[in-house]
């Protein structure tokens, strides 16, 4: 086991390497597009970025359902 200077240098270089892999790796696209997804149907459960998609959503697929509270104010 490394011991007092040698284990900080040890831990600066992991670190360092660590950071160099995650940018070689980039940016996630599928987790960031998956937590903009907010709005969830309440019939069929899709998930929707924004309130005004929904509420075309909503209009278009499940014209005789009630338009549910949150989307009462809202202009598509």
């Amino acid at each position: 086991m490394a011991r007092g200077h040698q284990k900080i240098q040890s831990q600066q270089k992991n670190l360092k390497k660590q950071a160099e892999q995650k940018k070689k790796h980039g940016h996630d696209q599928k987790a960031a597009a998956k937590a903009a997804l907010v709005f969830t149907c309440s019939v069929c459960r899709t998930q929707m970025p924004d309130p005004k998609t929904f509420k075309q959503h909503f209009e278009s697929k499940h014209p005789k359902n009630p338009l549910p509270p949150e989307l009462v104010g809202v202009e598509a």
